[in-house]
């Protein structure tokens, strides 16, 4: 949710030659350089649907931007267990994941571990991390309209680090460089979707309201609804120690 929240940009001056002439590398830099707070906390309510009943969860979302992209995010689960999720995200190598488990035990996240499903949702371990775009290589494919916006349609392949999905496909609005959707593919198939719905701006950052994940084969969903949100509170990076975890 945290890399994709950005403010409102009306690009005037991009025409259709312009457009056609950008790269899939130039399309995500403008989408990843949209002004972003430096630090959110949110309340969140995660629905998972599965095979004809929804579970409900209830966690906060804190995170930190760091200097040369170590940033930080808890994820803290208050209903129906307290559990948490700590992230530290490294420019260059892999992220670092701690589990706080309902025990009390602190479990540490291997990279063999983030194709997991995450709290029994339609979202992995690698979902929630945050994205290097140096990780990877683009190719723009064109244009494609998502619920009757223009998107430019980017084919997004991992080049370094742990691969979780052969490749994705990033939907990113033609007008404000705001990423609408996300399908992944492992193995040649079309897995699952990301949807960034009911998307409005607060205090200047344009904040999906509403995240959805199907999954394409198995069937079900996660919805994720924002119920509360504030950006650029004051933090400090020892509140994302992994030692406050226990």
């Amino acid at each position: 949710m945290r890399r994709v929240a950005g403010i409102l940009c009306v690009v005037l001056m991009i025409g259709i030659a312009p457009t056609m002439a950008m790269t899939g590398r130039e399309v995500v830099e403008k989408s990843d350089n949209i002004a972003k707070p430096t630090t959110v906390q949110s309340h969140v309510v995660m629905e998972i649907a599965k095979g004809g009943t929804t579970t409900e969860k209830v966690f906060t979302f804190t995170s930190m931007d760091g200097k040369e992209g170590e940033d930080k995010a808890l994820i803290a689960f208050h209903k129906p267990s307290r559990i948490k999720l700590l992230t530290h995200t490294h420019k260059g190598r892999d992220d670092d994941q701690w589990l706080k488990m309902s025990s009390g035990r602190v479990k540490r996240i291997s990279q063999s571990s983030k194709k997991k499903s995450f709290v029994n949702s339609h979202f992995t371990y690698e979902d929630i991390s945050s994205r290097d775009i140096d990780d990877y290589t683009y190719t723009l494919l064109g244009s494609e309209k998502v619920a009757e916006e223009s998107c430019f349609k980017v084919e997004s392949v991992r080049v370094r680090g742990k691969k979780v999905y052969e490749k994705t496909v990033l939907y990113i609005s033609e007008i404000d460089w705001f990423v609408r959707r996300v399908d992944f593919y492992q193995k040649g198939k079309y897995i699952k979707r990301l949807e960034n719905r009911e998307i409005k701006r607060i205090d200047g950052y344009l904040t999906p309201h509403l995240v959805v994940m199907h999954h394409i084969e198995k069937g079900g969903e996660t919805r994720l609804t924002l119920k509360k949100v504030a950006f650029n509170a004051s933090m400090k990076p020892t509140d994302f120690r992994k030692e406050s975890l226990r």
